[in-house]
């Protein structure tokens, strides 16, 4: 079966301002490094479809959807950026943007659970880890990831998804929304400390989490992955994965300061890989999170994608 590619031009309207590193010549790298390696051919190219607030409601709380959406109509009725903190700007295109982002989540979801397509990756922003239940932050106003694994559960009848989170910032928002739901497994391993300055101390038992000290090369996450993650999954044996997939773990990332490369996601992949083929046919959605090296960022999802497709051996 087929891998999936899900995007939206909405995504690209987002945008925070001159100067801000989640910006939306991040997809434009993406897309045009997967043309020039031929990559694009690869995957089946699936446009994502808006998330509705019904959906949304599965992982966050509904006061904060419908607040959330009347601060938007605010700023596209007046087509100024607001600021909702320090890192996280709203403009005229930020709510479709989320919205289609989330939908590419549940989208792939589905697609994977009926047997369309083995596995996808959205190319979508803005990224959700740090979205929590109840509040935007971190470039972040819907958890994508969370919102589809709860949809996996709560209404495609999972008992048992996992989620991983290799961005070099830990999933704080993640973490908020499914602590101490036993039908979820979270691993992540993120640098520490730095924003949000979380997560060394998990808030479930439901989490494996890994912080790491600035300048912990790809090598060393290898066997922190061997030792902590993979003997839990396997215990979990979960139905399906979903991937925070943030590439600014990368070296060349400024946002943070570890030292992963290419290779290295390419190995996680194909571990995680591994554990989706043994326990849950398959089905992956990974999902974009961070990564604004714009070079380092396109050929580290060239290399995750390549793994999901099965193009490497």
């Amino acid at each position: 079966m087929a891998t999936a590619y899900y995007s939206h031009p909405a995504c690209r309207t987002h945008d925070m301002g001159d100067g801000h590193p989640e910006c939306p010549q991040r997809l434009d790298a993406i897309a045009d490094h997967l043309i020039a390696t031929g990559l694009d051919i690869a995957l089946e190219q699936r446009e994502a479809p808006p998330v509705d607030e019904g959906t949304l409601a599965l992982a966050h709380e509904s006061l904060y959807v419908a607040n959330l959406r009347g601060f938007m109509e605010q700023v596209e009725a007046t087509g100024q950026r607001r600021a909702l903190d320090p890192d996280t700007v709203a403009g005229p295109g930020t709510w479709a943007a989320a919205l289609h982002a989330a939908g590419a989540a549940v989208a792939a979801t589905d697609a994977v659970l009926d047997g369309e397509i083995e596995n996808a990756f959205c190319a979508v922003r803005p990224p959700g880890h740090h979205a929590t239940r109840r509040q935007a932050m971190g470039f972040c106003f819907f958890n994508n990831v969370a919102v589809a694994a709860r949809h996996a559960l709560d209404r495609r009848g999972l008992e048992r998804v996992a989620i991983i989170d290799f961005d070099v910032h830990h999933g704080n928002g993640t973490e908020d929304i499914i602590a101490n739901d036993d039908r979820v497994l979270m691993c992540s391993f993120f640098q520490h400390p730095l924003y949000p300055n979380s997560g060394a101390q998990p808030l479930g038992d439901n989490m494996v989490n890994l912080p790491v000290p600035a300048y912990t090369k790809g090598s060393e996450i290898r066997e922190l992955i061997d030792r902590h993650w993979l003997p839990r999954l396997e215990a979990f044996r979960p139905q399906m994965l979903f991937i925070s997939a943030g590439f600014d773990a990368h070296r060349e990332d400024d946002l943070g300061q570890l030292g992963l490369v290419e290779s290295d996601y390419a190995w996680i992949t194909r571990r995680l890989k591994g554990v989706a083929e043994r326990h849950a046919d398959g089905r992956i959605v990974s999902c974009l999170e961070g990564g604004y090296a714009l070079s380092a960022l396109a050929r580290s999802v060239a290399s995750h994608v390549r793994v999901l497709a099965g193009l490497t051996d």
